[in-house]
């Protein structure tokens, strides 16, 4: 029996983000409220729905796009908040990986 495995093909690459990459990616996502955790390399924001379905609507679409690119978020909803944090563990920090996902939030989002 063979046994297959899924491997993303269209994924970011799986390396911490450098200096320049950071200036770059970053300020855009902070402009829209995404803020640097304290104390480890991650992001975070809170996104606010009109109520429930709205924001379960939400995290359904990113769950399906976390899913493809096998990178999945680390979050906390109740009623109509959704709040994310985004790091990617297998590189201890921040990847172009986490800035593709807050991309797509913010694009959803609106």
């Amino acid at each position: 029996m063979e046994i297959l495995h899924y491997i993303p093909t269209s994924s970011p690459k799986r390396t911490k983000l450098n200096d320049e990459e950071r200036i770059s990616v970053l300020n855009p996502l902070k402009e829209s409220g995404w803020t640097l955790v304290e104390g480890r390399d991650a992001i975070y924001k809170e996104f606010l729905f009109k109520d429930f379905n709205q924001a379960f609507g939400f995290m359904s679409r990113v769950a399906l796009k976390a899913e493809k690119m096998d990178h999945h978020p680390e979050w906390f909803n109740v009623y109509n908040k959704v709040q994310v944090t985004l790091s990617t563990h297998d590189v201890g920090g921040l990847s172009q990986r986490d800035i593709t996902l807050a991309n797509f939030m913010e694009q959803i989002a609106k």
